[in-house]
């Protein structure tokens, strides 16, 4: 409530003291309003991948937030339960596609998805959302800058057995992981935790198929919808 009277008293010009100070107030301001339009478990995941120059995720079961097309999206978030309510739904659905903004950012971050092949199976939301789906991880996967990759199902050895993961490097910081399940997260700062999580994340990436022959076989899978 004390947040929208602020907004609904008259507007008074800066004085000399404070007119320094309302550019940095208001940046804060926006930055705490955009963060707000995510659930509170994933806060901290947005406003790291915001600031990262280098992500690499490995996801088992949807397709990551960042690939993601608005009915992908809006069919995941109705399918919650309990049930979200339509007001919730269409603000958290605009709030995903707006962190896709990261993809125009320069300079570029660099970006690694690799997904397990049964990601690209499930017809969630039904042929056609997930056929839109497709296409537009083709088309993001086709960005210098991004690298997608499919986890077969057929491998006998797979490093990703305990689960999706996703790894966070700031310019001039230490790398970061994240996990997340049943609305729950965890930021993973310890060095020889993370050590561990980049070079599974290596091996993952060795064991999947290569980015050229995965876009091949999503194109292949378009075609057989």
């Amino acid at each position: 409530m004390l947040f929208a009277l602020t907004f609904q008293r008259p507007y008074r010009r800066p004085t000399s003291r404070s007119q320094g100070r309302w550019p940095a107030g208001l940046r804060a301001m926006k930055k705490e309003v955009a963060r707000a339009r995510y659930p509170a478990f994933f806060r901290d995941a947005a406003r790291l991948a915001a600031e990262a120059v280098e992500l690499q995720t490995y996801d088992t079961h949807v397709v990551k937030g960042l690939l993601q097309t608005e009915e992908y999206t809006r069919a995941l978030l109705s399918m919650r339960r309990p049930l979200l309510n339509e007001e919730t739904i269409e603000q958290r659905v605009a709030a995903r596609l707006a962190r896709q903004e990261i993809f125009n950012k320069w300079p570029a971050p660099l970006f690694s998805f690799v997904m397990e092949e049964s990601v690209l199976l499930r017809r969630l939301g039904g042929t056609s959302v997930l056929r839109g789906q497709l296409e537009q991880i083709l088309l993001i996967g086709q960005k210098r800058n991004v690298e997608v990759q499919v986890m077969p199902l057929d491998r006998e050895d797979n490093a990703g057995v305990d689960g999706g993961f996703t790894l966070f490097t700031r310019k001039g910081e230490e790398q970061i992981g994240y996990t997340e399940a049943q609305g729950r997260s965890t930021l993973v700062t310890d060095r020889e935790e993370v050590r561990a999580l980049a070079a599974r994340y290596g091996i993952i990436r060795a064991q999947a198929l290569t980015p050229c022959e995965s876009l091949a076989y999503i194109e292949k899978s378009l075609g057989e919808l």
